[in-house]
């Protein structure tokens, strides 16, 4: 387990409401969240509950309608659009169910793609990408396009992609809802490997096989905390992926450069 350090993820009365017409809904009510830099930790619970609004708010794509959050010390619920589109490239990764990747690129140049809004210099950004794509054991890999990649291998593109400009906090939103069994414990053993790494991470999940592979899990129900439990993960090993057959369909995705 890695050593855990200061506070990198403080939430403080954060509430965050809807207008539905003439009712004003609550999708978080006044939550207070402290998360430390090295966890791995799981923010669970059913459709509707609030996870994916937490979500939004921790990666800076939503703002809470009141309350205050603190990302590395710092107070970011009052910044303006750049300011958190800059934070969001430097110091949060993100991970879709989806994968999210340009599909007429490269692996490799999918994972360039953040180091290209961040000013990275060309060379520095190969082999930036390059040392990724072997960190999640895509080495024999890169120059293929996402239509030639299973699904495991497109979602560790994507996981590459997240973590190249090295963020303080990963967020991964359902990340292996697309994946079947057995491609969900090989992404599972890759988080834990880059946890133990010292990325922090949380993971989003209505599944609670998932939820089991971290070190805490908080449970939302109705906009609330219900719970906040620490326990021991289960433990997986990364091993090296088998060749996989090129798939034929293809998902066109969209990528939105504010998550850069």
């Amino acid at each position: 387990m890695p050593e855990l350090g200061a506070c990198l993820v403080r939430l403080e009365r954060a509430t965050r409401t809807y207008d539905a017409g003439d009712l004003r809904v609550a999708a978080l009510a006044e939550i207070d969240l402290s998360i430390q830099s090295g966890e791995l930790v799981a923010i669970a619970g059913a459709s509707g509950s609030g996870k994916s609004t937490a979500l939004n708010i921790l990666g800076t794509l939503d703002r809470p309608t009141s309350g205050r959050y603190f990302l590395d010390g710092e107070p970011v619920e009052g910044l303006d659009d750049s300011e958190l589109a800059r934070i969001r490239n430097r110091k949060i990764g993100f991970v879709f169910q989806g994968f999210h990747l340009l599909e007429r690129s490269s692996a490799l140049e999918n994972v360039e793609l953040p180091m290209i809004y961040a000013g990275v210099a060309p060379r520095e950004r190969r082999h930036r990408a390059e040392a990724a794509l072997e960190r999640v054991g895509l080495a024999g890999r890169m120059h293929h396009r996402p239509g030639q990649l299973s699904g495991g291998q497109q979602q560790r593109v994507a996981i590459a992609r997240a973590v190249v400009n090295a963020p303080l906090l990963l967020l991964a939103d359902e990340p292996t809802g697309a994946l079947d069994s057995a491609t969900t414990q090989e992404v599972l053993a890759l988080f834990s490997e880059l946890n133990q790494q010292g990325t922090t991470i949380i993971i989003v999940t209505h599944d609670p096989n998932v939820a089991a592979h971290t070190r805490r899990v908080i449970t939302f129900r109705d906009g609330h905390i219900l719970s906040d439990s620490a326990h021991p993960p289960t433990v997986l090993l990364l091993t090296a992926e088998p060749p996989a057959p090129a798939v034929s369909s293809a998902v066109l995705v969209r990528h939105d450069r504010s998550l850069a």
